[in-house]
C-alpha cells in the first residue's frame, strides 16, 4: 500500500513558477514508477510528465516539454513538478500517481490505468 499527498499547488499568474511536492509513504514507495497527470473542469484527466523508479528516465506531454521538470529524492520518498513559465491552460487538479508495476517506454508512462495508487490532488490556479 502507497500513500500519495500532493503539495505546493496555488495561484500564480501567467509567466510565473510552482513547485509540487508529492509525498509518498509506504515501505517500497521508492521502487515505485511515478507520474503526474492533471485535470481542468470538464476536462478528461491528461497525463503530465512521469520518472522511473531510479529517476534515470523522464516522460512529459508535449504542452510541458521545456517547461516542466520531474525528479525524485528516493531517500525522502518525494516526487517533484517544478512548472515554469506556467499559462493559464495550465490551470487544473494536479495529480500524482504511483504503479507498482515497472512501466516501459513513454506509452506506458502515460497511460492512467496503469498507475495503482493516486493521491488527492492539489489546485493550481493561473490567472492571465
Amino acid at each position: 500500500q502507497v500513500l500519495l499527498a500532493e503539495s505546493g499547488g496555488g495561484l500564480v499568474q501567467a509567466g510565473g513558477s510552482l513547485r509540487l511536492s508529492c509525498a509518498a509513504s509506504g515501505r517500497t514507495s521508492s521502487s515505485y514508477d511515478m507520474g503526474w497527470f492533471r485535470q481542468a473542469p470538464g476536462k478528461d484527466r491528461e497525463f503530465v510528465g512521469a520518472v522511473s523508479w531510479n529517476g534515470r528516465n523522464t516522460y512529459y506531454a508535449d504542452a510541458v516539454k521545456g517547461r516542466f521538470t520531474i525528479s525524485r529524492d528516493n531517500a525522502k520518498n518525494t516526487v517533484f513538478l517544478q512548472m515554469n513559465i506556467l499559462k493559464p491552460e495550465d490551470t487544473a487538479v494536479y495529480y500524482c500517481a504511483a504503479s507498482s508495476s515497472r512501466l516501459y517506454g513513454s506509452i506506458w508512462f502515460a497511460q492512467n490505468h496503469r498507475y495503482d495508487y493516486w493521491g488527492q490532488g492539489t489546485q493550481v490556479t493561473v490567472s492571465s
